[in-house]
Parts: structure tokens; C-alpha cells; sequence
């Protein structure tokens, strides 16, 4: 659980998504999707939510990875999962995963 900057409680992961997409067509597209997913633009091309599930969380990669191709780049930074943080990403049209325990 996470408290929001209007004090209300919130469930789920904090998961922050950095894009370096290649094509403005793709661009749009992810863009589109995190917005649909319920993330907010904080910088450029970096979006946050405070309230994304896992199941949530994985239907969005399947879509991103749609979306993309191999000059693509996108990644996620979630915390807590399985109580660590995990960086996920997506390059060249493969998924890679690092977790990092305290």
C-alpha cells in the first residue's frame, strides 16, 4: 500500500515506464497504451502509476510488445514485487528481467 499526494490510500505496485521508441507511429501507440493503463506522464518519456496489479501488469507488456519492434525500447521499474524491485525490459524484441534485493 502507497499514500498518494491527497493522503488516500492506494493498492497495488509502484511501477514507473521509460520509453526510447524509435518511430512516432509506435510512440503514439504506447503512449495511448499507458494512458489507457491509468499512467500519468511525469517527465518526457517516463509515466508512473501507484496502483497496478501484476495481472494488470503483465496484459499491458503483451500489449506493449505488440506495439513495438526491434529498434524499441521500453522499461519498467516495479516495486514491491515478491518484495523486491524488478526491472523488466524490452529490447530488440526480448524481454529481460533483473531484481534487485536490498
Amino acid at each position: 500500500m502507497t499514500e498518494s499526494r491527497e493522503g488516500r490510500t492506494l493498492l497495488g505496485m509502484l511501477v514507473a515506464v521509460s520509453c526510447d521508441i524509435a518511430s512516432d507511429d509506435h510512440r503514439k501507440a504506447i503512449y495511448d497504451l499507458l494512458t489507457q493503463y491509468g499512467f500519468k506522464r511525469v517527465l518526457k518519456s517516463l509515466f508512473e502509476s501507484a496502483a497496478m496489479d501484476e495481472s494488470t501488469l503483465v496484459r499491458l507488456k503483451r500489449d506493449i510488445d505488440r506495439a513495438t519492434d526491434s529498434y524499441d525500447k521500453v522499461r519498467f521499474y516495479q516495486y514491491p514485487l515478491e518484495q523486491t524491485l524488478v526491472i523488466t525490459s524490452l529490447e530488440e524484441k526480448k524481454w529481460r528481467k533483473m531484481k534487485v534485493k536490498a
